[in-house]
């Protein structure tokens, strides 16, 4: 009897384990770098010891609490204010229509938005059906759905800031994939595009401090930022990244995700700042303040980056920290107080970055209000 307990205890987990490793060998996972771009990795000033790394020291938990302790309180505590109880409100911009001469910005919630400038299109981080490996995690918050992969007009670029699931989603990519001109992506972040069955002619990868022309008048250059990447086991064997995107109209700093740093200053020094800066405001917290944007940095970040224009992402869609869903808009609000040029738009609202005054909708005023009573 014990006998064939043990036996089917150790078929079960048999069964368990190979069915996590086929999940984990999943399409929907990419692929680890090999072959010719492994070695061009690790020729790579920012790789060493199997894995690339920040510029800046940076220790991934900063509280005193251990990953399972942190893991715990992110599962089983308080849910207080972490999503809002109402629908978030939507604009329904017929995108396809956009003058193309105007330099504009829309954002989709979370770090997902399409940029228009020097009459080229530019959709970045684009997440439209599930921020996880699993759809019932990480669910978006009500309304903020409203657009899809098929609501993009065709985009000359497709920018991806790092290969984290709620950056870069499966899914999404591959509805968009005829749709799209030119990838361009850090370095080992291909791999995972050429698993997906894009022409690798079309995928343009780059290490920090490396600029390319993907397409006519515009220059995109790879800058560090302060994070890290990975979408299964294995940690940072692909870079993760900001850019300086140039045309002949503007130059626009997209900031993906990262704590504060040296770069910061270094990039805004070296380019003499930008039209508009796309800065990371949201899932935050002290338990890992290095590798996210601190509320107490934000400000100094948009200084040292040099920006005339300042919209704020990261929010408004997952619920991926302990904060308030309405804290980081209420943060950003507190520094346009400080002399910080805020746009503040509505999902979908099109901000014409150039243009004076910039939108400023406190579309999530009064539900926060309410809920805070």
């Amino acid at each position: 009897m014990i006998v064939r307990i043990i036996v089917t205890s150790l078929v079960v987990l048999a069964a368990i384990a190979a069915a996590v490793s086929l999940f984990m060998h999943g399409r929907q996972f990419g692929r680890l770098p090999r072959g010719e771009r492994l070695a061009r990795i690790e020729r790579s000033p920012n790789y060493r010891n199997g894995a690339f790394h920040n510029r800046d020291t940076t220790v991934m938990l900063t509280s005193r609490r251990g990953f399972a302790s942190n893991m715990l309180r992110f599962l089983f505590g308080s849910k207080a204010l972490l999503r809002p109880q109402e629908s978030v409100p939507v604009v329904r911009t017929d995108l396809s229509a956009l003058d193309p001469d105007e330099e504009v910005m829309v954002w989709f919630g979370h770090s997902s938005y399409l940029l228009q400038t020097g009459g080229r299109r530019i959709l970045v981080d684009p997440v439209f059906v599930s921020a996880s490996p699993v759809r019932f995690v990480n669910r978006p918050f009500r309304g903020t759905e409203a657009f899809r992969a098929e609501d993009m007009p065709p985009v000359d670029l497709l920018l991806i800031t790092h290969d984290h699931w709620d950056h870069l989603d499966y899914r999404t990519v591959m509805r968009l994939k005829d749709r799209v001109g030119t990838v361009v992506c850090p370095l080992g972040v291909g791999e995972h595009f050429e698993r997906w069955g894009f022409d690798p002619e079309r995928v343009v990868e780059l290490d920090w401090d490396e600029s390319a022309s993907p397409c006519g008048g515009l220059r995109v250059t790879c800058l560090p930022s302060r994070h890290f990447s990975g979408r299964g086991l294995r940690r940072n064997a692909t870079l993760w990244a900001s850019y300086a995107v140039e045309s002949a109209v503007s130059r626009i700093y997209v900031g993906g995700d990262g704590g504060y740093g040296n770069h910061y200053a270094d990039i805004g020094r070296r380019f003499g700042g930008f039209d508009l800066a796309v800065m990371e405001n949201g899932q935050y917290d002290e338990a890992w303040s290095n590798i996210h944007l601190m509320p107490r940095y934000f400000a100094r970040a948009v200084a040292d980056i040099g920006a005339s224009a300042v919209v704020t992402v990261h929010n408004s869609k997952y619920a991926l920290a302990r904060h308030a869903w309405f804290e980081p808009l209420e943060n950003a609000l507190r520094a346009a107080g400080e002399g910080v040029n805020l746009a503040m738009p509505a999902i979908g609202e099109p901000v014409l970055f150039r243009e004076r005054p910039l939108v400023r909708n406190l579309w999530w005023k009064d539900m926060a209000d309410k809920e805070k009573r």
